[in-house]
This record gives C-alpha cells, sequence and structure tokens, in this order.
C-alpha cells in the first residue's frame, strides 16, 4: 500500500497555478505612471534647457547694458551700474539663476529688459500673434505631406513618383529665409495678392483685426513654414508605405482581389500611421524655430520675431521665458503623440497592462 499524496488545494476553473498576478488597476495604472513619467521627464528637461539657455547667455558678447543704451550714447560708467544693478545684473550668475528660479515658482518669469514689461505678458501677445501662423504651418504641412505621401507611395517609380520625390529634395535643401524673400517678392510685390508685412493692417491692433484680416495676413509666412516642412513628412510616409506594399499581408490581400487603394486604405495607412503622428507632432520645435526667421522676413509681428529681437538685445528675462514656453510646447506635442500610439497601434496597450 502506498503512502497518499498531500492534500492541495483545488484549483479555479481555466486557471493555472503560475498564472501571474496581474495589476488590480489594469491598464489605467500603467496609463497614469506613463503620463508621471513623462511630466518628470518634462520637468527636468526644462531645467535642463533654460540652465543652458541661461549660462549660454551670459558668456555672449552682447552686453544687454550696453545695447540697451546704443552704441552713440553719452550715458556715464555711473549711470550703466545703476541700471545693471536695476536688472540684476551686477550678481554673480549663479545668484541671478537661483533668484530666476525661486521667482518662476511663484509664476514670476521677470521683466523683460528691452520692453520693461512683465515676459508672461510678452510671451501672451507674441503668442496671441503667432498661433494662428504656427497652427496653420502645422495643419498645412501635415496634411499635404501625408497626401503627397501616399500618393508617392502608391505609384511607386512611376512619373509622379519622381517628380514628388524630386520636389520634395529641393524644398528640404532650400533656407527659410530665402524662400520666405522669393515668396514675399512673388505674390506680394509682383502679384499684390498678399500684404506685403505685418500681422495686421496697418493702424489696427489684434483686437480690432477680423479673423479674414488676420488669415490675409498670415498666409504667406504660414505657408512658407509649411512647404519646408511637407518634405519630410512626405518621403518618411512614402517609405513607410512602400514597405507596407511589399510585405506578405499585402500580398495575400492582392491575391483575394484588393485593389491598391483598397489595400492602403484598409491596411496601408494605419501601419504608415506611426512615423507620421511622431514625425507631425515633433515638427513642432522646427515650425517653432522657422517662425523666427520667417516672421523676421515678413514683419510678423509675433513670437519668432520677439525671439530675434530678444536675442540681438541680450533680454536674458525674456529669452528665457520664450526658451522655457518652447519647450514645454515641444514637450506637449510629443506627449500627446505618445498617448496616441496605443490607439493606433493596440499592441503597444499590453506594455501599459
Amino acid at each position: 500500500m502506498t503512502a497518499s499524496s498531500p492534500a492541495t488545494a483545488p484549483e479555479k476553473p481555466g486557471t493555472t497555478g503560475s498564472e501571474p498576478q496581474r495589476n488590480p488597476l489594469g491598464r489605467w495604472s500603467g496609463i497614469a505612471s506613463y503620463i508621471l513619467w513623462q511630466i518628470l521627464k518634462c520637468i527636468s528637461l526644462i531645467v535642463a534647457v533654460s540652465a543652458l539657455t541661461f549660462f549660454l547667455a551670459k558668456i555672449s558678447p552682447i552686453d544687454p547694458v550696453a545695447a540697451y543704451f546704443g552704441s552713440e550714447s553719452q550715458a556715464s560708467p555711473e549711470q550703466q551700474a545703476a541700471l545693471a544693478a536695476k536688472w540684476g545684473l551686477d550678481k554673480p550668475a549663479l545668484v541671478q539663476f537661483g533668484l530666476w528660479w525661486r521667482n518662476l515658482l511663484h509664476g514670476d518669469l521677470g521683466t523683460s529688459l528691452m520692453l520693461e514689461r512683465p515676459v508672461v505678458t510678452v510671451i501672451r501677445d507674441g503668442l496671441a500673434n503667432s498661433s494662428l501662423l504656427l497652427f496653420s504651418a502645422w495643419l498645412i504641412s501635415g496634411v499635404i505631406g501625408a497626401f503627397l505621401g501616399v500618393v508617392a507611395g502608391k505609384n511607386e517609380g512611376k512619373w509622379i513618383d519622381r517628380i514628388i520625390s524630386g520636389v520634395c529634395y529641393v524644398f528640404a535643401a532650400i533656407p527659410t529665409f530665402w524662400f520666405g524673400m522669393v515668396m514675399l517678392l512673388l505674390f506680394a510685390v509682383w502679384l499684390g495678392w498678399f500684404p506685403i508685412g505685418l500681422s495686421v493692417p496697418i493702424g489696427s491692433t489684434l483686437g480690432d483685426a477680423s479673423l479674414g484680416e488676420r488669415i490675409h495676413h498670415a498666409a504667406l509666412p504660414a505657408l512658407t513654414l509649411s512647404l519646408l516642412g511637407i518634405s519630410t513628412i512626405t518621403m518618411q510616409t512614402r517609405t513607410r508605405l512602400i514597405n507596407e506594399r511589399h510585405c506578405d499581408y499585402a500580398l495575400f490581400a492582392t491575391s483575394r482581389g484588393e485593389t491598391p487603394w483598397q489595400f492602403i486604405w484598409r491596411h496601408g495607412l494605419r501601419n504608415a500611421l506611426m512615423p507620421f503622428v511622431t514625425l507631425q507632432f515633433g515638427s513642432i520645435s522646427e515650425i517653432i524655430g522657422g517662425s523666427v526667421l520667417a516672421e523676421s522676413v515678413f514683419s510678423y509681428a509675433g513670437l519668432g520675431a520677439i525671439t530675434a529681437s530678444a536675442g540681438v538685445k541680450g533680454d536674458l528675462p525674456l529669452l528665457i521665458g520664450i526658451t522655457l514656453i518652447s519647450a514645454t510646447l515641444v514637450f506637449l506635442g510629443n506627449l500627446v503623440a505618445n498617448l496616441l500610439y496605443p490607439i493606433i497601434d493596440p499592441r503597444i496597450k499590453e506594455k501599459w497592462s
């Protein structure tokens, strides 16, 4: 007679003893942890960017006090020292940076040295002027770039693919300021379809100008920014779509009788959306950087023009404030792109559970 084996607790139907324990909060706890981690990365990024901008501006040969008085000023050394003390420029660099961060925690970005206005107010007014320009350029580049990329990818090797690719290569090599001057000369000076410059009609303010007038003034700079950003999105979308069309499942779909456009609509677009979303939201930094040159060419009174003036005149508080806001906008764009990935590709949700 053999000894009986020790009794074991019965297992629940449909389960095994080695099944891993699931997070009781499910996927939502993974999403919350992911968002929190991204926010912490943003804060560290903002600290690093602001510190780098601050100390690069400090070692710049531009003297804010001398720029304020001008090259032909007769200001005495005592007057210059008094102005430096008023702005806090007589303190060590680390002390200035520490005071700036202390004020930032209280919602104060300081006062612009050249405009003598709060930095928050200056950036708010600049964004109010540039918002229509930046959003239009971002939207146009994404829509046209995706459309051209799909058309080129569907017609791989044909004449329309060669034309689109060639135009994209040309636009990728054109400087923003040169292309802006060509657009200004052609459509504003020769044809007279658009105003030569400014964000609103002469004698009007942003509040007085109608939406149609603002669109009319923003059309050329927005078109300049968007056309130079289309090439990257077009070529990346084209490459990804061509790769998808040469996969095994594409051959299977073709054997079932699907036309090329049916395959693109049902399968190819979803798989090509991942690089498109990455590039589209990542292009926010390029559009903000390009607006500095575009607004200078078109005399567009926006955030880009303010950034250029702040850099030339050594307006450190305004320059750091703009850098801080720009870095935050770029981070938010990347965060939105990362949150869209699991919607486009459900397999990514498994990493959040």
